[in-house]
């Protein structure tokens, strides 16, 4: 029987921070390997402690600053130091954002090989109360005072103690510890794994998944709940097409308008959505303006989700044609054509990373294409797109690393030029880097 190997007991050290990593970690060296420092910033020394320690690299925590950076601030929740859910509360907003842009170039010249003919201004808004979506986790831990809600702690899987949260919605941000009061009368209160929080212009919503059927008096509980906070109540008893109404016993869908195009974007509380309505507005316009379409023309819109480029698009263009690997997304985004009253976009439901790629859709030729994948970026449709002779090509990017990966392609393989990039502040204090790039064939 193999030996369990014995973990390092913890050191602490004294290091002075160098630059920091793509997750927003301060880099340092001591006695020859690299430090990798949780809560630390470039140009500061601060006594840490490991917390994991290997032959060619340790990870470690600040325990104290020992001389501060100009760039460092009083993060603004008193659980930013131990909850995930943010990780740069202690850097300042302009800092933050520069380096994320600088996230994105490092990316594209080391990943892609490729370097922007110019960089983009950053988009930017409100640094609080943005989130307009989440997931909360919920625990019964008694030795922590009960209930927990809210976030895993940083490199965890146990929930942070915390009694509000600054960066989600108003609506949302102080109810975290009624959340707490409301779970510990419930009758399974160690049955309710998490709550799923969603927002629109109009109304916000609270899905609670339970394992357990929940009593009368629970559900009573539940819409005095939704009577006091303003909010509407569903319920999870299974996977997510078991979701139901508690409270209103009928609800409308989620609403958000985009009203330089005068369009308006239902979705239900589990449909994916941009969490930042604020920088939705401004990318929106941003990828519009960058694509340039003109009225004449047929746009390409992969990835189209319920329709947040698409519709826009249809104000500007003769014809765009949506294309998503998700069917209830599919009949959402018609639904939102039909609720605006445009008849020049269609939605096609494709899957974009089946190989060999199939769809009539790939056997036209198409003015411009944008495209807004998920964190696993688009490489398979990037290799059609040239066969599909846009005169522009706009790439929305969650993930600096997979768009990087695919400028490659585009530009190193298929002779395109990248014209511009540019990073977008979508999660204020977090290390999530929202991008988007333009590219022209040369």
């Amino acid at each position: 029987m193999a030996r369990r190997r014995r973990r390092s007991p913890p050191v602490e050290m004294t290091v002075s921070i160098e630059s920091l990593t793509n997750d927003s970690r301060g880099v340092a060296h001591h006695e020859g390997k690299a430090v990798f420092v949780e809560g630390a910033l470039p140009g500061e020394v601060v006594l840490c402690q490991t917390t994991k320690r290997t032959s060619k690299y340790d990870t470690a925590k600040v325990i104290e600053v020992i001389e501060a950076s100009e760039d460092r601030v009083q993060p603004r929740c008193s659980a930013a130091g131990i909850c995930g859910g943010c990780s740069l509360q202690h850097m300042s907003e302009s800092s933050q954002i520069h380096a994320k842009q600088q996230v994105l170039l490092d990316n594209l010249k080391q990943i892609g090989k490729v370097e922007p003919l110019s960089t983009l201004p950053p988009l930017q808004s409100s640094h609080w109360n943005y989130r307009r979506k989440a997931r909360l986790g919920v625990k019964f831990v008694p030795k922590k005072g009960g209930v927990l809600v809210g976030f895993r702690e940083k490199q965890s899987g146990y929930l942070a103690v915390m009694d509000s949260c600054e960066v989600l919605d108003g609506r949302f941000s102080q109810l975290i510890m009624p959340l707490r009061e409301l779970i510990g009368e419930i009758s399974i209160a160690k049955r309710i794994p998490q709550i799923e929080i969603a927002a629109g212009d109009n109304s916000a919503v609270m899905v609670f998944r339970h394992l357990e059927p929940l009593s009368e008096r629970d559900k009573e509980h539940l819409k005095a709940f939704a009577i006091q906070y303003d909010l509407s109540i569903m319920l999870q008893p299974a996977g997510p097409d078991s979701i139901h109404e508690l409270y209103p016993e009928s609800q409308g869908l989620l609403e958000y308008r985009l009203d330089e195009w005068d369009v308006s974007i239902r979705f239900r509380p589990t449909d994916f959505t941009q969490v930042n309505a604020s920088i939705n507005q401004l990318m929106v316009s941003n990828a519009l303006e960058l694509l340039a379409a003109e009225e004449d023309e047929e746009v390409l819109d992969l990835f189209c989700g319920v329709g947040n480029f698409t519709l826009p698009l249809a104000r500007v263009c003769r014809q765009v044609t949506g294309i998503e690997g998700d069917s209830v997304l599919v009949k959402m985004a018609r639904d939102n054509a039909v609720h605006n009253k445009i008849t020049n976009a269609e939605f096609i439901t494709a899957d974009l990373y089946d190989a060999p790629l199939d769809g009539s859709w790939l056997h036209r030729k198409w003015d411009r294409i944008l495209l807004d994948p998920p964190r696993s970026g688009a490489m398979e449709v990037i290799e059609r797109l040239p066969e599909l002779q846009p005169k522009r090509i706009v790439y929305v990017s969650c993930n600096p690393a997979t768009l990087a990966r695919d400028a490659d392609l585009l530009v190193n393989k298929f002779g395109y030029k990248l014209l511009a990039a540019g990073v977008m502040d979508m999660f204020p204090h977090t290390k999530h880097v929202e991008s988007i790039a333009v590219f022209e064939p040369s």
